[in-house]
């Protein structure tokens, strides 16, 4: 697969498709980077990345305005491959790692925060 012809995002042409083109191109390469199989599954799949995109906002609109990153890459990734679940995790550092003495307040904390993103999806 020619990644760069397949994901060219110059011939979107939705608003709403344009909008999460770019984001959505880059994650499902870092995905075919990451995972052979997903790969060979968009394609195996006969689809195009603009079919990708309209399937993603296809509720898109006055009564649903928007869709979290989360949501739009949990839909591109099922669109190829109907099984994939996508998890995220974040961590925060509290004091920034520049070599700057930490403050008291975090001197007997750990040095940063690991949570689930998929519990921000719960909100």
């Amino acid at each position: 697969m020619n990644r760069d012809e397949y994901f060219d995002t110059k011939k979107i042409k939705g608003r709403a498709q344009k909008i999460v083109a770019e984001g959505v191109a880059n994650a499902l390469r870092y995905f075919c980077d990451k995972e052979p199989e997903f790969e060979q599954a968009i394609e195996q799949s006969g689809k195009s990345f603009t079919d990708c995109l309209d399937e993603i906002v296809k509720d898109v609109g006055p009564s649903k305005p928007g869709l979290s990153d989360f949501e739009v890459y949990n839909r591109a990734a099922k669109f190829y491959f109907t099984t994939a679940k996508i998890w995220y995790t974040m961590n925060i550092d509290l004091c920034g790692d520049n070599g700057a003495e930490k403050p008291p307040i975090t001197m007997t904390k750990k040095d940063t925060l690991s949570i689930s993103l998929d519990d921000l999806l719960d909100f």
